[in-house]
Order: structure tokens, then sequence, then C-alpha cells
């Protein structure tokens, strides 16, 4: 589950009949909470699409209260998070525990750091994906993630999948731009309220009972013997004898009143009894040798009691309910005697019980806690400072304490016990904490920084933060990293960047400001008298705490329609000035001293990290240009063959690699060439430049396809030695279709037969180039058929992290023999289609395609 980003729309629930739940709301729960279920966790969600490009948002979130998780609702997909990336991949995620995501996600453990693993599955195939299903498990040690966790979660995101493509089809817009809903898992723990009806003979205590009075005491419903010894066995002594008198009482009372009485079983378990008098009245109870006043039968005209006659008469018959109350009764009873105060939550953060000494602790009776959640009926814990013990009890299930302040009324020490069912709260009377502050909550420092001491709250955003920026390798995605973490660790509203070029400011990344209200300040000058730039000039940073006061400093100065407070930042990196960062807040408000020192050395970072951008783009630039200047921009027009190139970068490093490919002409011959360099960047980029023109001088100079490979393979050791590359090429005869072969180090080409059948072809091969100067390279001779369409390509398009390169190259097979009679473009496009949607791309792609015509 994650978060990140600050924007000023203000959601708005799909429309539905008052408190009725629309189609769409009733399957995202039904998912979350049968997903749940199923993977045995601890609470399910859904993410959607949202109105938003880039945004999902958080639809439902079951088991867990979700104003706790508000940081989370929101996911952009260009973030290094389980759910972003499942919904850019359509792959699934699975994290058996906190190592694993810690590897995988740092930023998601930063954020919440407790022992959970996570399970997050795609919804919706293709262009139709519709968002991603989560779920979270206690992570136990050893207890990993197996084959059929991942298959119940795959099939609930399925269903969920189909389900929506239906709403889909009948008109429904799938998407989500409301807060989360809020849904409650199914109780483990909690003994079901069973009732069974019995009826009773005064005359022969024969019972008879249904199924569930038989199972209540403990008796099969073919094999309770039906007497009433059979039912007080089951009871103490003294309860039997209890039995008997209310009994009695209720055949002499009126027959409108029923007799209850509480019982205790002999294993403990409470039950309550309810007996009343059936409509048809027998003459004289049991157990009597004289008679016995008994109440008229009742009609419409009732009438009074009346002596019945000895015994003999006729049955004497009781109705009766039998309510096993589990353990409940004797729970609440033992806690309303203890002397600290005891809540019992539900998994969404309501209260279910509260003992007296709770009552008296906190000031609030029964019915004014009852139903409500906590943190509503208690506001001062509505604080983030108390928020992540909750969230720490919640997802960790460890006992939680720690110290709050009840308003005014002093101080109570409060611990967190969590279970699957909820939460137990214990609260005793507690002294001031050391160094917290005397006054009460309000008079604290203003602000998120100033008001947090719990364990890591306070700290996850900050840390959180400097992880991104580690991250980030471009000026925008600096900027995008700056308002998903700054902004929502302060409490801000807008952000605005401004980078330095040539001694003038110039606007790089703003949100949150009236539209045009910043173009004014765009590319203003070192000598302008504004705060932007003096932060710069003086390397010193601004707060104003109102407009007010930014206004009294700068008389004149252009004002947005926001009152709240503005902060301006230096960004400056190794002491050289790399520009200036302001943020806006919409409500005045004061800057603590940790406020201010947190602030400006982030700073620090975010100009650190500018200038790795800064640095990025030009060596970026710069290898781009290399690698555009060498791969070929037109493939040559030729008798009885038709190619297509393609290449797509990798998404990560320098998003440019050695991958190449390479038609040459040699007489009344064809070279087909492709080739991968180690690494990415410049260095790769150049080392592939020089390998190409070895390989094509080496092919124009007529030299047969082993000593082509071998005079490249010992020109690599002499130019580069430490650098490697593998390559195919294959001479071919257009007019014959006859052509030899050579491999070095490189995944196997594909050919497709006129008639369908596609294999993975057995060219004989050696060692990638840049090894060895004495390999050989032994030559595969074969034949293209008119109509085989031949693809050489490289390792990117194959291999997938977790995946054996065998089962990509499989895949790709299959797509080549289900698409080879396209048209040959199309036919690339489509090899290529799912890689080009991966963001998470580390390495380059290139594709040839041959295909031979008459």
């Amino acid at each position: 589950m994650t978060s990140h980003g600050a924007t000023g729309d203000t959601p708005q629930r799909p429309p539905a009949a008052p408190g009725t739940p629309t189609e769409l709301e009733l399957l995202l729960a039904e998912a979350a909470v049968g997903a749940t279920e199923a993977v045995g966790g601890f609470s399910g969600g859904v993410y959607l699409r949202s109105g938003t490009e880039g945004l999902l948002r958080l639809a439902v979130m079951a088991g867990l209260p979700s104003r706790l998780f508000r940081p989370w609702w929101r996911v952009h997909l260009n973030r290094p998070f389980p759910a972003a990336r499942v919904f850019r991949s359509g792959r699934p995620v699975y994290l058996a525990d906190a190592e694993e995501a810690m590897r995988r996600f740092p930023q998601l453990m930063v954020s919440l750091p407790f022992p959970f693993s996570g399970f997050y599955a795609p919804v919706g195939d293709g262009p139709e994906r519709y968002g991603v299903l989560a779920v979270l498990r206690t992570a136990t040690p050893g207890r990993a993630v197996v084959d059929g966790d991942r298959r119940r979660m795959h099939e609930a995101a399925r269903r969920l999948g189909a389900a929506l493509d239906a709403l889909r089809d009948g008109g429904t817009d799938v998407v989500w731009t409301a807060d989360p809903l809020s849904a409650q898992l199914p109780s483990l723990s909690a003994p079901p309220v069973r009732i069974g009806h019995f009826t009773w003979d005064l005359r022969t205590d024969a019972v008879t009972g249904d199924a569930l009075f038989c199972r209540i005491l403990g008796h099969g419903p073919e094999d309770f013997p039906g007497t009433l010894a059979a039912f007080t066995d089951r009871l103490t002594p003294e309860d039997g004898l209890g039995l008997r008198a209310i009994a009695r009482r209720a055949w002499e009372a009126d027959g409108a009143e029923a007799r209850r009485i509480r019982l205790r079983g002999v294993d403990g378990r409470a039950h309550l009894v309810e007996l009343s008098v059936t409509p048809v009245r027998p003459e004289s109870p049991p157990g009597h040798g004289g008679p016995v006043a008994f109440p008229a039968p009742s009609g419409p005209a009732g009438g009074a009691p009346t002596r019945a006659p000895g015994p003999g008469a006729g049955p004497a018959v009781l109705h009766g309910f039998l309510v096993d109350l589990g353990s409940g009764q004797a729970v609440t009873e033992a806690s309303d005697r203890l002397p600290r105060g005891m809540l019992s939550l539900d998994r969404l953060g309501r209260v279910t019980y509260a003992n007296h000494s709770a009552e008296t602790l906190l000031g609030r009776g029964r019915p004014e806690l009852a139903g409500r959640v906590l943190w509503e009926a208690l506001p001062w814990l509505a604080d983030p400072a108390y928020e992540d013990h909750f969230r720490a009890a919640l997802m960790a299930r460890a006992p939680v304490s720690f110290t709050a302040r009840r308003g005014d009324d002093g101080w109570l020490q409060v611990t967190l016990y969590s279970g699957h069912d909820g939460v137990t709260v214990t609260l005793d009377p507690a002294e001031r904490p050391i160094g917290s502050p005397a006054g009460p909550p309000g008079d604290r420092p203003a602000g998120p920084l100033g008001a947090l001491t719990g364990r890591s709250t306070g700290l996850y955003r900050p840390v959180a933060l400097a992880i991104a920026l580690t991250e980030a390798v471009t000026a925008r995605q600096v900027s995008a990293v700056v308002t998903d973490e700054l902004l929502p660790a302060f409490g801000g509203r807008q952000l605005a960047i401004y980078l330095l070029h040539e001694r003038h400011l110039f606007l790089a990344w703003e949100t949150g400001f009236p539209q045009g209200f910043l173009d004014r300040f765009d590319g203003v000058g070192l000598d302008a008298r504004l705060p932007g730039v003096e932060t710069l000039t003086t390397g010193r940073p601004i707060f104003f705490e109102s407009m007010e006061h930014l206004a009294a400093a700068y008389p004149g100065i252009p004002l947005d329609a926001h009152v709240g407070a503005r902060a301006f930042l230096p960004l400056i990196a190794s002491g050289r000035p790399v520009g200036s960062c302001i943020l806006g807040f919409d409500q005045p408000r004061d800057f603590s001293a940790e406020e201010r020192a947190v602030l400006t050395a982030l700073a620090g970072l975010i100009a650190q990290a500018l200038e790795r951008a800064r640095r990025y783009d030009t060596e970026a630039a710069l290898a781009r240009g290399l690698q555009d200047a060498l791969l070929p921009h037109r493939l040559p027009v030729l008798d009885h063959v038709d190619t297509v190139g393609r290449y797509l970068p990798g998404t990560q490093s320098m998003d440019v690699g050695g991958d190449w490919y390479d038609v040459v002409e040699t007489g009344d011959r064809i070279a087909l060439v492709i080739g991968d360099v180690q690494g990415h960047g410049v260095a790769a980029a150049a080392t592939m430049g020089q390998l190409r023109s070895a390989l094509r001088a080496f092919a124009l100079g007529g030299h047969d396809p082993a000593e082509v490979m071998s005079g490249t393979n010992r020109l690599l050791i002499d130019l580069d030695p430490g650098q490697f590359a593998s390559c195919v090429y294959l001479l071919l005869d257009p007019a014959t279709g006859r052509a030899q072969a050579v491999r070095a180090g490189h995944p196997q080409p594909l050919l497709r037969h006129p008639d369908g059948r596609t294999e993975v072809l057995d060219l004989a091969g050696g060692v990638v180039l840049g090894v060895d100067p004495a390999a050989s390279y032994p030559v595969t001779e074969l034949t293209l058929e008119p109509g085989a369409l031949l693809a050489l390509y490289t390792d990117g398009l194959v291999e997938q992290a977790g995946a054996d390169i065998d089962t990509g190259i499989e895949r790709l097979r299959a797509a080549l023999a289900d698409h080879g009679d396209d048209p040959l473009a199309e036919v690339a496009n489509r090899l290529i289609r799912e890689a080009r949607q991966a963001e998470d791309r580390p390495d380059d792609i290139a594709l040839l395609l041959a295909t031979r015509w008459e």
C-alpha cells in the first residue's frame, strides 16, 4: 500500500441512492474481503484508475481503518511502489517478508516499517487494466508465499477483472475519484450466538429439542436422550435446581410472561434459558399429589386461574429457548472489576466495549463510546503523533505502548494489543513524559514535524524523500519526487522550483499555484529583489508565517489569493548555486526550529539531485546522439529480401546501450547482423559504433563469416580489454536463400517456415567477443525458403527478472508463429509491444526481421 502526491481536488463519492452501495462498490468490497480471506491476510484493498493521468486511487480498504492510511490513498505510477509496478507491468508482486520488501521497495518500508508480507495482483488485461488488488498478511518467519497463495490471488484478481469488464460493457465508467470505502472482515475468533428451541413436559421430564439445542448440549440430534437429566447434566447442580424453580414459576405465572435464568455450564460457558407456557394448558404440574392453581387457557376473553384436577389429567408442557452466550458475559464481568481502563476495538477502530474504569478515565460513558471510531470519540487521540502507534499495532501484531495527553486532564499510558478481529486497549494514569510540552496540544509548535513524537511518523517522509532522490535521474523526476514526498511531509499545497542558468532563474516545475501566476517571475535576474532570488544569493532560507509578513518584507511584490505561509529555500550543491525552491501553505503557520533545520537540509539534497540530473541529461543527450548517429537510419531496399529493424532503449541507467543491428550489401549477397555490447551509456554506445564499423569493413572486404567474427573479436580485445559483446552474423544469398551463419555467445535466432512452423535455430557458436583472441567461430549453413521469416534479436526482448530466458524465447517463438503472416513492420511492432509497455526495463532491445520472396 503507498501514496504520494498533493493536489487540490475534492473527491466525490460515485452517485448512488442514499445509503445504498453501487454495484461497483459492492464488487470492490467483495473482492477485497474475499482475497484477504483466501490468503489469510489481515487487510485487503483495491486500487483503481483515477480521473488523473498516471494516478491510482485506493477505492476500498478492508480490515484496517482507512483514515490511518491516508498517505497511501494515492499511488503515482512513476514511483517505485508495488502497486505502481504491478499496474505498469501487468505482472504480480509477492513480498514474503520485510527483508524482501526492503530489498525491492525500500521506500515502502521506510513509510510502513512493520513486518508484513504483501500480495499485489493486476486487475484487468492489457489496455483495459483497471487497477491492482492488494492483500497484507502478517509476516511469519519461514512462511513463504506458496503457489497456492499465488493461484488464489490470481483467481481473485481475474474474477474482479471479469466483473469490471461486464460493468464497463454495461456503461459504467470504471474509475475511482472518491475517498476509499471501508469494509469489515469476517470474524475468526468470536463464537457464534446459537439459539436452540425445546419443549419440556413437566410431568415426565421429557425434553425434545431442535438440532441447535442438541448441539449446544454437545449431542447430535439423533443421539440426544430426550430427558431433563441430559439437559441438567451440562449444568452445575445449583443451576439445575434454579432451572426447576423457574419452570414452576413459569407455569404458575400469567401466560403472557416468560421466565429467564442465566446458567453456567460445567465447562464454564454461559447459557440463557427462557421458559414460557404453551398455548395448550394441561391441568397439573408434576410432583404434586394435590391440586395446584394454573392459569386458564388463553383466549379472547382470557380467564381467571382455575384449580386443576390431580395428577394424570394431561401433559404439562413448557416452551423454551436455550441461548449459548459463549464467554462474552464472563469477560465483561471480569473486566469491569479491573482498576485499569480497558477498551475493545474492531479492526476499523470502532469501540465495541469499554469497562467501568475506562469510562471513569476518559470521562465518557459507554453509550458515548460504543460504535464510534476511537479517535473520533476522543479527539485528543486524533494526532499524527499517535497514528503511527495504531498503525504499528494493527500491522505488526506486537504490543505497542505510548503516553498520550487526554486534553487538559493529564496523561494516560496507552497499550495496544492487536489480533485478527480487533485491538484491546488498556489505559492507566501516567506522569507527563520528560521533555514533552507542558501546555495543551494546541500550544505545541505548529506543523506536522513539530507535533510528531511517534517512533517513525516524524522521520519517514524526510527519509523517504532522501531515498527517492537517490533514484531520480532527471530534473523532472526530482521535481516529481519533491512534490510527492516533501509537500505531504509538511502539509504544503504549493511548490515551485527555479533553476539557475546564466545568472537568471527559470521556472522548472510548479504545482498548486494559480495558472500563469508564476510566469512573471520566470527568467528573473539575480539582481531582482525577490525572496526566491535572495534566498539563493545569500544562501539563507527565508520563512514567512503568513502572506501579510511576506508583503511587509517585500512591499509591492505580486501575491496570489492564498493567505498561508511561505518557505523559500536555497538549492546549493557542493557550494555551487543550482536554484531555489518555494513551498506554499494554505494557512498561516509557524515554522519550528526543527522544521527549519530539516527543510534546509532537504533543500541541500534536492540541489544535489538536480545537479546530478543536469549532468545525467548532458551525458544522456550525448549518448543518444552517438547512438542515433551509429544505428542505421534506414535499411537498404533489396531484391528478394525485405528487412525491418527496431530499437528500444532501456528505462534504467542512461537509457541507451550497446545493442545494434545492421544490413550490409556485399555484392550479390547481404549480411544480417545483430549484436549487444555489455553495459550502457556513452562507453557502450561508442564501442557499439566501433564494432558496427569493423563488421561492415570485414563484410565489404569479402571475408567469410568465420573470418568476420574472428577479426571483430581481436579488434575488440585491442580496443578495450575487458569489454564484451555478443553477436550473430548471417551471410545470405537472396536469389537462392542459402545462408552461412556464425554466433558469438548470442541468443539463437528464430525461423518461421512458409507453412507457419516456427523453430529456434541451433547455430553452432563460440564465446562472446572480447574474451579469447584465439577463439574460433564455426559456420552453420541453412536455407531460407521463399516466404520464410528470420528473426534476430537481443536478450532484452526475452529476459524478465526471475524467469528463465528459455521461457522468454518460447514466448517470442509462439508470438512469431501466430503473427508471422502479417506485414513485416506489423510483425516487428507486435513482437516488441509488450516490452514497450514495461516501464521497468533494465536492458535495451534490438530486433531485425528478414523475409525472402521470389
